[in-house]
């Protein structure tokens, strides 16, 4: 069993909903979520929306390979209304990002792990500290809770009550 950190994340429809769903979805597909950050709630980072984001972070214990996980992850937000246009960031209903596969680093074309940019965006390090503060990044050798004290992303990460 390989302990698989995701981010998820949204800014269309239902997105506590949609959270929801793909967490229930990640469980029966990808491996069991042995544990789940509260939601925040976040701006958009790297492009314009009228919708503030909500986020969250989730482990869950896999017996699947990375790419296989990914493929997992492509299939959920596909059947949750995720389209892609390709043209860079844009609203969704659903996003999920491989941020930490173990300890485990890839570097493929379509599959970069630890994720390439968590360590600048505070919508992934804030729920991921509540969940793996002390979880080591392979490739900076730093903790979660490390990286989000060095941040220096500047955009609104709020923590929501339940």
């Amino acid at each position: 069993m390989e302990k698989v950190y995701l981010c998820l994340g949204g800014n269309v429809g239902d997105t506590r909903q949609y959270l929801n769903q793909a967490i229930s979805l990640i469980s029966s597909r990808i491996g069991r979520v042995a544990s789940q950050s509260a939601v925040y709630q976040s701006e958009p980072w790297g492009f314009n929306a009228e919708q503030m984001f909500l986020n969250q972070a989730v482990m869950a214990e896999t017996e699947l390979e990375p790419h296989a996980v990914l493929e997992r992850c492509l299939q959920i937000e596909s059947e949750l209304g995720r389209t892609r246009s390709g043209n860079g960031y844009e609203p969704r209903t659903i996003d999920i990002d491989i941020i930490f596969f173990g300890n485990q680093i890839i570097d493929t074309p379509d599959l970069k792990v630890p994720h390439p940019l968590m360590h600048r965006r505070n919508f992934v390090l804030q729920p991921l500290c509540e969940i793996a503060p002390n979880l080591v990044h392979p490739v900076f050798g730093l903790t979660v809770k490390q990286l989000a004290d060095e941040c220096g992303d500047s955009l609104q990460t709020v923590r929501l009550a339940l």
